[in-house]
């Protein structure tokens, strides 16, 4: 038994950020062709397209802004004509703000780009690209949450209520879709580390570990291990599902 993702095409947006890059390459891995959605960093998403390439597997990349549902349209477009219609679609980018700061402090327009590249960016690129899979009666949508969103901690809240939005959305997306042989599911990180991260870890991570029950981070690659298994056929019965990745430092409750 194994992750098989042959003659299927998966569409990451974020696919030229930290995590974006891992989720892509394991797909890949797995026997996909890739879209790789960037924003602003091309360079990065060629070097990726060029590493999948090498592989042996189909990858072209795509630009858009995310929080525009007309560039996801053109998106859309341009992957269908290049690659065709995605069976999978994994919603990874998000917006980064900082600081983090209280209710009370935190700024407007940081609620508004959380808002935007959680919720709005799901939405976007499920009328967009689900429809197809309505019409074929397979499809995978995964999006990436975060262990934030069941923390909801101090300082949190921009960011716990876009993905708390999100996550609301996608369940009622997961009874409405089911039907058509389409699963809807999310994978939450807790605190990972990433390549950027290989020669020094970042303030904090001892301190974080410490609390965690399986007593490390997180890696890039535990997240794209389980998006990979819930883009396969191994996961063809899951749908409606949030999964902590994260060491058991939140856990769902019955």
């Amino acid at each position: 038994m194994k992750i098989d993702l042959s003659n299927k095409t998966v569409l990451i947006t974020g696919a030229s950020g930290e995590l974006g890059r891992v989720i892509a390459r394991t797909c890949a891995q797995c026997g996909a062709d890739a879209a790789l959605h960037y924003h602003r960093n091309k360079d990065s998403a060629f070097k990726l397209a060029s590493q999948i390439q090498a592989m042996g597997r189909r990858a072209e990349i795509f630009q858009a802004d995310i929080t525009q549902s007309s560039d996801i349209d053109a998106m859309k477009e341009a992957v269908v004509n290049t690659l065709g219609a995605p069976q999978i679609i994994i919603n990874n980018a998000v917006i980064q703000y900082s600081p983090w700061q209280s209710v009370l402090e935190q700024s407007l327009d940081d609620y508004e780009s959380q808002f935007k590249s959680c919720v709005m960016h799901n939405v976007y690129m499920i009328k967009a690209f689900v429809p197809d899979m309505v019409k074929s009666k397979f499809g995978r949508v995964i999006s990436i949450n975060t262990e934030c969103s069941m923390q909801m901690l101090p300082n949190q809240s921009a960011y716990a209520a876009a993905k708390r939005g999100m996550d609301g959305l996608l369940r009622v997306l997961a009874r409405e879709v089911g039907p058509f042989g389409i699963t809807v599911n999310q994978v939450a990180p807790g605190w990972t580390m990433s390549e950027k991260f290989n020669d020094s870890k970042p303030e904090g991570a001892d301190t974080y570990a410490s609390t965690v029950p399986m007593r490390r981070m997180g890696t890039d690659q535990d997240i794209a291990n389980a998006v990979a298994f819930l883009a396969s056929d191994l996961a063809g019965f899951i749908t409606g599902a949030f999964i902590p990745v994260c060491g058991g430092n939140v856990m769902t409750c019955i």
